[in-house]
């Protein structure tokens, strides 16, 4: 039997674990304060006059405002010199005030009334208005709706817009020692999620039953619950991000389980992959394959090279083990991984035409998954960091097929 996997009641998985929050503390206003100092200084060497920095993951990074997206425009201007602004319908002032970290004028709009002619209004009393040799730039939010661009397009204000991205991706890609050490405690406590989860397996345990002890355990060390899971079993296993109907565990099954927290709105993402039950020798050496291809993505990660070349050596370990080529099945089917921090997914991406230059503060998954049709798949996900010495792992690889969790390593 598989070290770690089965043998506990949920009572006493849930038992084991503890609230691993303590000595957290969230991002501090003079952190926010020195991102919008990096974001205009970047935003003047391209010559960008303002940037809107709609509701989403983007406000946050930048003022501190949690604000899901809705079809009601709120966000925050940004210009090149002086002070932010925030801009959000007029009932929601109160609202906005309580959430923002870095003070700032509200500008409100009531509901009968157009936020992107406010928005517009707003930018030529800051001074920044176009005029017959000048239309200034505005960055936009990459995540904003195409109707609300549409919108404040449709009044031809003589603005060049352009996409925010080149600042807000640039500051966001390259996390503090603050980002990475709440992602540090996320991803530590989904492990031991993980580790509760193996435990508890037992033949005819379904997959919703897992999930819902999941939620749980993450509820256990601290985390609000899980931000997503998935846990698959058997054949399914070899859909990457699952399939709709529930499964039950047999003797011999694959079982892949991937799940994640949040800490302070910074995210874990970590997955786990391994047999309940005696492993055959077609299982054996397609997880050490993927464990191979892993460890070579990681060894790829150096400082200043670029993002494709860590997709080029996972896919190349696989190749090189007849699995592929490319996208082809068995083998890899989708990138070796993504960024994180804000969002599960954000850049740059380690996949083909992504020539981003690895960089100090970059947080990257690491996750080339080998998917097998009609037979299991495989992935071990787990993320590092880019340190001035190069790439750190967040979390211990998974130790082997027989003991994933190194619980008989010691």
């Amino acid at each position: 039997m598989t070290i770690g996997v089965g043998g506990s009641t949920q009572e006493e998985a849930l038992g084991r674990l503890r609230n691993m929050l303590d000595g957290v503390e969230p991002i501090v206003q003079d952190e926010y304060l020195d991102r919008i100092d990096k974001a205009q200084r970047r935003m003047r060497q391209l010559g960008l006059d303002a940037v809107f920095l709609s509701a989403g993951a983007n406000l946050e990074y930048f003022t501190g405002v949690r604000w899901s997206p809705s079809e009601r425009m709120v966000g925050a201007i940004l210009p090149a010199d002086g002070a932010l602004e925030y801009l959000a319908p007029a009932f929601e002032e109160g609202t906005i005030r309580d959430f923002m970290v870095v003070d700032g004028a509200v500008n409100g709009w009531q509901e009968h009334e157009s936020p992107y002619r406010l928005l517009l209004d707003c930018l030529q009393r800051m001074g920044i208005q176009p005029n017959t040799s000048l239309r200034p730039c505005i960055g936009l939010c990459p995540s904003l709706p195409f109707f609300m661009f549409d919108g404040l397009r449709l009044l031809d204000p003589g603005y060049a817009f352009t996409d925010a991205s080149v600042v807000t991706s640039y500051c966001r890609q390259r996390k503090s020692s603050a980002e990475i050490a709440l992602m540090q405690r996320a991803k530590d406590m989904t492990l031991e999620v993980h580790k509760a989860a193996a435990s508890i397996l037992r033949e005819g345990i379904s997959t919703t039953e897992v999930v819902r002890f999941i939620e749980l355990a993450h509820r256990a060390v601290g985390a609000p619950g899980s931000t997503f899971c998935i846990v698959l079993f058997g054949e399914a296993s070899a859909f990457p991000h699952g399939v709709k109907y529930p499964q039950t565990l047999k003797r011999r099954d694959m079982v892949l389980i991937d799940t994640g927290c949040r800490v302070h709105s910074y995210l874990s993402d970590i997955t786990r992959s391994y047999v309940f039950g005696e492993p055959s020798e077609h299982q054996r050496a397609l997880w050490t394959f993927e464990k191979d291809a892993q460890l070579a993505a990681f060894a790829a990660a150096r400082l200043g090279a670029r993002c494709e070349e860590v997709d080029e050596a996972a896919r190349g370990a696989l190749e090189a083990c007849g699995l592929g080529p490319d996208y082809q099945l068995p083998g890899l089917p989708h990138r070796t991984g993504h960024g994180i921090g804000l969002e599960i997914h954000e850049s740059p991406y380690l996949v083909r035409g992504d020539q981003t230059p690895i960089d100090v503060g970059m947080c990257f998954s690491n996750e080339p998954m080998i998917c097998v049709p009609g037979e299991f798949g495989i992935r071990l996900e787990d993320h590092f960091y880019m340190s001035e010495s190069g790439p750190r792992w967040f979390t211990e690889p998974s130790h082997s097929i027989d003991d994933p969790f190194g619980l008989n390593n010691g």
